[in-house]
């Protein structure tokens, strides 16, 4: 029977370590420049070594605690602007200490600075965080992440990518429950060429466990969505299904399918601080890839409701400061209640060492009115 008393729920911004995370998109780092990021209140310091591979260190030196980002970088080692220790900015190494003499026998090469594995990957630049070390550990060789950064999903060898990025002064949790909130839209996302609140009506979609995660399953998308409508036409396909996934700790991916026609989205909350996170939007597709005005098209489109959902976030900050529950209903708030739930399952299973246990045990069917 559904749940019809809301939950009161208060996130507890705890971000999690041990994945990956979009640090700066691509184009905006180039070879032999040093760039400021922060990632779950970590500061990092990131550039391109000579031949144009991206690294990540902590933003701060072992020796006296200065950042990093202010030295010199000769494209393959970085030397702090304070005393001139130099790391090796791939694994964090120390290569030199200028004021040891030739009878002081410190050993150079057991002192880190703090490095985290780095890939690009479909326009960004992303840092593995892992669990923090002890107390009193120092830094050390780096943890190597266990996988490969998340990748966007192609369907054929020819598309066009775009990205787009909007910062956000609440915590990853409420930007993740903001972007998986399904009730939201004819609210927020109010535009002619959209939908506006006169086009509400009753929705019912299929819902299924995945590893880390839940699928809306393959659904055909809202009648009441003008592109929707005009992509039916252009592909002149049978069915157009969109499939969307949310994973830990912050992936969302959507797929919308046309017959040979496709587009593909992974947007991220990154979490910058326990009270400020960005959403970072890629997306590809094969749509109307000949026509030259689509890709601005597609990214005006899509820095439109990034905005929207950018101005909602910032005005719900100002209620957020007062440190408000929150009220959870069914079942348009199930998703929201879905991730609070895996949140903690995956803490406990760190925890314990267990497996993790899904607090999904198999499909469920939700509806809501939007």
């Amino acid at each position: 029977m559904p749940e019809l008393l809301p939950q009161r729920q208060n996130p507890d911004s705890l971000m999690l370590t041990g994945f990956w995370y979009r640090a700066l998109p691509a184009d905006q780092v180039h070879r032999t420049s040093l760039y400021k990021a922060t990632l779950l209140d970590i500061p990092l310091v990131i550039g391109r070594d000579r031949l144009g591979q991206p690294f990540a260190l902590r933003d701060s030196c072992p020796h006296r605690g200065m950042p990093l980002h202010c030295g010199r970088f000769d494209g393959e080692n970085l030397e702090c602007g304070y005393h001139g220790w130099q790391f090796d900015v791939h694994d964090g190494q120390c290569e030199l200490i200028p004021s040891l003499t030739a009878d002081q026998n410190l050993k150079v090469d057991r002192i880190y600075a703090g490095s985290y594995a780095c890939e690009e990957q479909d326009g960004f630049i992303w840092v593995f965080i892992p669990d923090p070390a002890p107390p009193g550990a120092g830094f050390a060789p780096r943890t190597e992440a266990p996988d490969a950064a998340p990748q966007l999903e192609k369907f054929s060898e020819n598309y066009k990518l775009a990205y787009l990025q909007a910062e956000m002064p609440v915590s990853t949790d409420h930007g993740i429950i903001g972007l998986m909130d399904p009730a939201h839209g004819p609210f927020v996302h109010q535009a002619w060429w959209w939908r506006s609140r006169h086009s509400i009506h009753e929705k019912q979609k299929n819902f299924e466990p995945i590893p880390n995660g839940f699928r809306m399953s393959a659904h055909t998308p809202s009648s009441n969505s003008a592109p929707y409508k005009l992509l039916r036409l252009y592909a002149d396909a049978d069915s157009i299904t969109t499939t969307i996934d949310f994973v830990l700790p912050n992936l969302r991916t959507e797929t919308i399918r046309a017959g040979r026609y496709w587009f593909s989205s992974l947007t991220t909350v990154t979490p910058i601080s326990r009270n400020h996170c960005r959403i970072d939007v890629v997306a590809a597709w094969n749509l109307f890839r000949w026509v030259p005005f689509v890709p601005s098209l597609m990214k005006f489109v899509f820095a439109k409701f990034v905005e929207q959902d950018r101005r909602t976030m910032e005005l719900q900050a100002e209620g957020l400061k007062h440190n408000p529950h929150l009220m959870l209903i069914d079942d348009a708030d199930r998703p929201a209640k879905w991730y609070f739930q895996l949140k903690a399952a995956h803490l406990e299973a760190k925890r314990t060492g267990a497996q993790m246990k899904h607090p999904m045990q198999g499909p469920v069917t939700l509806k809501w009115r939007s």
